[in-house]
């Protein structure tokens, strides 16, 4: 599924390197979730942690920037601070290469 109202934060670097720790995705998408009445955490609709082509990858939707402005600004900073790559929607993420 491709979204223009997708934002997603890539676990490579601008130089092409993986980032660590291989458990970053889910520790960020962490951030705005919730635990459920089953005792299981539930992460928001806005915030998804995805494996792309094998490359853990945070999903944003773009309706985050107005309901939650801090946590928005606060997860395009990380990916700033940490040299993500970061796409617009899904589509950029394929690669014939890769299995997903």
């Amino acid at each position: 599924m491709n979204s223009p109202g997708e934002i997603v934060i890539c676990g490579l670097t601008s130089q092409g390197k993986t980032f660590r720790p291989s458990d970053w995705a889910e520790r960020l998408a962490s951030l705005a979730s919730h635990m459920g009445l089953d005792n299981r955490l539930n992460y928001c609709p806005c915030v998804q942690p995805v494996l792309r082509g094998g490359v853990r990858c945070v999903v944003l939707s773009r309706a985050l920037e107005n309901e939650a402005p801090e946590t928005y600004k606060f997860l395009m900073d990380f990916a700033r601070d940490n040299q993500l790559v970061v796409n617009l929607g899904r589509s950029g993420l394929r690669d014939p290469g890769l299995r997903e």
